[in-house]
């Protein structure tokens, strides 16, 4: 069964790790896939090509989400080539680590603009779009970091909280026209970054989850598959974690 048959879906930031895990298991259920990369060229044109064959349209953008005219220069690109929006996934964002007393003023703003002002950028560009058609499902990549911090991670930890009050407003605003906003917060996840770290690092990392076992990027995107289909029809403005139990 194909729980996106025929919907079009932005991603941001998809070109690697959990974006690129989101893309492949939606058109895998049917979606057609429009997803944005900074700079990895090539791996996104892969991933294109990927999608493609699962028997989808797919199409990758070089695009700064952090960037208000590109953003909506990219809504208007994708709405041209897919002829329609129905979900957004607000993936794109970064980290700049370091504690309080050592953190630039650079690295704070750079953060706030790439995980937060990116989240307001793209839904105010597709909000005329879903607002017309009164239907759309809206999903903001947070993170646990958001909803009970990190030592070390001030600025993302509020980037990623500020996203949780955005997707809870959104989903207050929007609500009437069958458009719905919600949040993803995922654990500690193992990707291409994580691969690089320690072993013994991580496997402390995997002893305090209660599952045992760092997520991955499938457990993400099966979590942004229910948000984006139907069967999640009346859930809005939530926050799902995907941690193994990290918060409970």
């Amino acid at each position: 069964m194909k729980l996106l048959e025929g919907k079009n879906v932005i991603i941001t930031g998809a070109s690697r790790g959990i974006g690129k895990g989101i893309a492949e298991t939606f058109a895998e259920h049917g979606a057609n896939v429009a997803f944005t990369y900074s700079s990895s060229e090539g791996p996104a044109l892969q991933l294109e090509e990927e999608l493609k064959a699962k028997g989808v349209n797919a199409k990758a953008y070089k695009s700064n989400a952090a960037s208000f005219t590109e953003s909506a220069d990219l809504v208007s690109k994708v709405l041209e080539d897919f002829g329609g929006i129905d979900v957004l996934i607000n993936n794109a964002g970064i980290t700049k680590d370091n504690l309080l007393m050592r953190m630039a003023e650079e690295d704070f703003d750079t953060v706030i603009e790439i995980n937060l002002k990116s989240v307001f950028n793209m839904t105010k560009a597709v909000q005329r779009t879903l607002l017309k058609q009164r239907k759309g499902s809206i999903i903001n990549m947070s993170s646990v970091v958001g909803v009970k911090g990190n030592a070390g991670q001030t600025n993302y930890a509020a980037s990623k909280a500020g996203m949780i009050g955005f997707t809870k407003s959104v989903a207050l605003e929007l609500g009437s026209r069958n458009i719905r906003c919600n949040a993803i917060a995922p654990g500690f996840i193992e990707t291409e970054m994580t691969a690089k770290l320690d072993e013994k690092v991580v496997q402390g990392w995997r002893e305090g989850i209660p599952l045992k076992r760092g997520g991955t990027t499938e457990d993400i995107a099966n979590a942004c598959l229910f948000l984006a289909s139907d069967l999640s029809a009346y859930v809005t403005g939530q926050v799902l974690n995907v941690d193994g139990g990290m918060l409970t």
